[in-house]
């Protein structure tokens, strides 16, 4: 990243203070096992109509070591442009967890967004995305709730040109309350990223970079899965 770049990441104090609050909520000397991992994700997004817009994607996750599907996850939604910087929408997920030996757990979500771009700073864009999940699990009985708050920040490598940007952001999860299938009230996750945004031709665009995963596991053990991310965006 060139020395410009870095001067604009820090015009952005707000995501640095997002992430250190979030970490507040670590457990102290947890136990941490760790992972690398590969995780692509191919999202189609764009206008149906007017102001009602979609969005779908598919994500495989290889984990252990990137030898096996770790999770396949499948979200689609469907949503209202409020504004030119804020849309709403309502979604739908499953998620298959592979298990080895034994029989495949299965997730279905529904969850509501607001995306919201907050601020377009010279050469760069501020965003946030708040979604709030609700969660079974084939395991077991109970829904849970979840919050996930993102603030995502893009500067331009190049001034006054989009084809590659610097990309960082923080995702922060909570969960709203206990679960037969193991959710616990409290810090869950914490998701941060760094790498590159790549413009393809139309609107579409390409992210590749580094994502850290922890997370919170209970009993002062947390998890900590190091990421190679993939990310196409097919835009229309």
């Amino acid at each position: 990243m060139s020395l410009s770049t870095a001067r604009g990441f820090m015009r952005f104090p707000s995501l640095a203070a997002a992430l250190s609050l979030a970490t507040l909520a670590l457990p102290a000397q947890a136990a941490t096992s760790e992972d690398e991992q590969l995780w692509v994700n191919l999202t189609a997004m764009g206008s149906i109509k007017d102001e009602l817009v979609y969005f779908a994607e598919i994500q495989p996750r290889v984990g252990d070591g990137v030898s096996r599907i770790d999770q396949a996850l499948f979200r689609g939604a469907l949503g209202v442009k409020l504004s030119r910087d804020i849309t709403l929408y309502q979604g739908y997920a499953h998620v298959v967890v592979p298990i080895e030996g034994g029989k495949d757990v299965n997730e279905e979500r529904s969850f509501q967004q607001l995306s919201w771009t907050l601020s377009r700073p010279k050469d760069a864009e501020i965003s946030s995305r708040t979604r709030l999940e609700q969660r079974w699990r084939s395991n077991g009985s109970d829904m849970g709730w979840r919050l996930r708050e993102m603030l995502r920040v893009e500067h331009a490598l190049k001034p006054g040109s989009d084809a590659v940007n610097a990309l960082a952001y923080g995702e922060v999860f909570f969960a709203l309350n206990d679960t037969d299938w193991g959710a616990r009230k409290g810090f869950d996750q914490l998701r941060s990223f760094v790498g590159v945004e790549i413009g393809l031709p139309g609107a579409s665009t390409m992210e590749v970079g580094y994502l850290n995963q922890l997370i919170d596991q209970g009993g002062s053990r947390q998890r900590v899965n190091h990421v190679a991310s993939v990310t196409l965006f097919f835009r229309h």
